[in-house]
């Protein structure tokens, strides 16, 4: 069995406003698309990601993915290698920093599609991610996908040396 492999980009900004002033930094995170996420609000932000196979370099694999979930262009710069992180379900997930500010309000997200209700034979499309929003450090730790936090506090010791 093929190790099952994703590699994404997680944009911050400098922060602007009372509220992530203190932190100083805000991470961009899109909440999971479908029906098994739509109810769902804490642990169900993720960075924008996805699968890529072992013939393609990983972080041409996060540029491309950004583009499908989000629908725009992925952000130019430094890329800070956050490395890699290894979640329950043993997928390895690598993923770069790259500081931009993006307008959640342009984002135009790819789709999956899947049988839905299970069971009945319909298959419906759902979009990747169905929104995205920026968040100061602490609310931005509640809302991951717990096996991602590692790269949250991978850039923020990054950003504070």
């Amino acid at each position: 069995m093929t190790q099952k492999r994703s590699a994404g980009l997680f944009l911050f900004r400098r922060a602007a406003g009372d509220a992530a002033a203190a932190a100083g930094v805000e991470v961009l995170l899109g909440h999971m698309g479908g029906p098994f996420w739509e109810r769902r609000d804490a642990g169900a932000w993720s960075i924008p990601k996805g699968e890529y196979l072992a013939d393609e370099a990983p972080r041409d694999a996060a540029r491309r993915e950004f583009t499908e979930e989000i629908g725009l262009p992925p952000p130019e710069g430094a890329y800070l290698p956050l490395g890699e992180v290894r979640q329950s379900n043993g997928k390895l997930v690598t993923v770069w920093a790259v500081e931009a500010d993006l307008d959640p309000t342009l984002m135009r997200p790819g789709t999956f599609s899947m049988e839905w209700p299970p069971g009945s034979g319909r298959v419906q499309d759902f979009p990747e991610l169905d929104r995205v929003a920026w968040f100061a450090p602490p609310l931005a730790r509640k809302s991951m996908v717990v096996s991602q936090v590692p790269f949250l506090e991978r850039l923020l010791m990054l950003l504070n040396d």
